[in-house]
């Protein structure tokens, strides 16, 4: 699992240029945050793919995956 891990991580990327530097999907100006704000404010993924549809359901889980990797770093401190 830590290879799937891997892989979705290259989903997100930082950009000093592009939103202040807020890990962001894929180079667009979506970022992290945003969709965890959106899913816990009650979005769905459907919901949000048809906003964005520039975005796609692996990008669901590069953002889980990206928060998870957030909290081991933090426990890890």
């Amino acid at each position: 699992m830590p290879a799937v891990q891997g892989q979705l991580l290259k989903r997100i990327t930082v950009d000093p240029d592009v939103r202040f530097g807020k890990p962001c999907i894929r180079g667009h100006r979506i970022t992290v945050q945003e969709i965890l704000e959106w899913l816990s404010s009650g979005a769905s993924q459907k919901q949000i793919l048809s906003d964005y549809p520039q975005l796609e359901p692996d990008d669901f889980l590069a953002v889980y995956a990206y928060a998870a990797e957030l909290t081991r770093a933090a426990k890890a401190s």
